[in-house]
């Protein structure tokens, strides 16, 4: 006879059944697949004749490690993560001590605001940011045309196309960060600010000894979150700039995108995906590691 716990466990097995199921037919098996697809030649013709298959082994990993275009590809992504994503993660922070402040009014209208561009859809965003970006008529050009500095060229300037495209995806993607720093921010009893100020600390002690320490667990959270992100970057590449100009804004997600879907060499471009999984599965393990390093020396 069953037990109350085995009956327990039972029901609750049978209630997530079906959502396993479905992690596993739509999640799991197309992680397989794609693994399994890139020891494989797979490409146009085989997908019209399976016999053209091939296994290939490692040679795809191969022939992406010495490929200079997966290089330049994964320097610009190394460049977008490591400029915008402390930068969006400040100004994540910024906004939500604004927003938090006492001496802001109407905070709830300025949540909105600042949280509008996250539910816009990116191609509107890009109509708008083109014609800001625009070299004749664009509103930052002509900001520095009153100052005397000459336009720049911002999207067709190999030097300036991936700043551009890093501004964009900052101001884009700041508000959802901010809400999870507001509700960090919200969590630290006022008693410790109160016993601070009756101490004498200045706003900025305050801010050093107790936000920043208290919102170390946030920080974590919104770095990582912000790191796996901006390493999956493709829609503002492709939308604003298609990877140019001379292929300075090409991201990795976008060389396996034309890979695979451009040029359906479908088993490269699944091993593009592989690499840059390990490469996001490394870089999550050293910032955790960084974290738990800095918590056990008392920072």
């Amino acid at each position: 006879m069953i037990g109350p716990e085995r009956r327990t466990a039972l029901s609750a097995w049978a209630f997530l059944a079906p959502a396993l199921l479905l992690i596993a037919v739509f999640f799991f098996l197309p992680i397989v697949a794609a693994l399994l697809l890139s020891f494989t030649d797979f490409d146009i013709y085989a997908l019209g004749d399976l016999n053209r298959l091939r296994f290939v082994g490692l040679n795809n990993y191969l022939q992406l490690l010495q490929s200079p275009l997966f290089w330049t590809a994964l320097g610009n992504t190394f460049y977008f993560v490591a400029v915008g994503g402390p930068l969006s993660v400040a100004v994540s922070l910024g906004a939500a001590l604004l927003v938090n402040s006492r001496l802001t009014r109407f905070p709830g209208l300025f949540r909105t605001a600042f949280f509008l561009p996250v539910v816009t859809t990116l191609v509107a965003v890009a109509v708008v940011w083109r014609y800001l970006y625009h070299p004749r008529y664009g509103l930052l050009n002509y900001g520095l045309s009153l100052l005397g500095i000459a336009p720049i060229d911002w999207l067709g300037d190999p030097a300036w196309a991936m700043p551009a495209i890093i501004l964009m995806a900052v101001w884009k993607n700041f508000g959802f960060n901010m809400i999870i720093f507001i509700a960090g921010l919200q969590n630290i009893p006022t008693q410790l600010y109160e016993a601070a100020r009756i101490d004498g600390a200045s706003a900025w002690r305050q801010f050093r000894y107790i936000t920043l320490p208290l919102l170390g667990p946030t920080f974590l959270f919104v770095a990582l979150m912000t790191m796996i992100g901006y390493f999956q970057v493709f829609a503002e590449p492709y939308v604003m700039t298609q990877g140019g100009p001379a292929n300075r804004t090409l991201s990795v997600v976008l060389l396996m995108y034309e890979e695979g879907f451009r040029w359906w060499n479908m088993g490269y471009a699944s091993a593009v995906a592989f690499v840059l999984f390990a490469l996001i599965l490394a870089a999550t393990a050293l910032q955790l590691k960084l974290r738990r390093g800095n918590v056990e020396s008392g920072q």
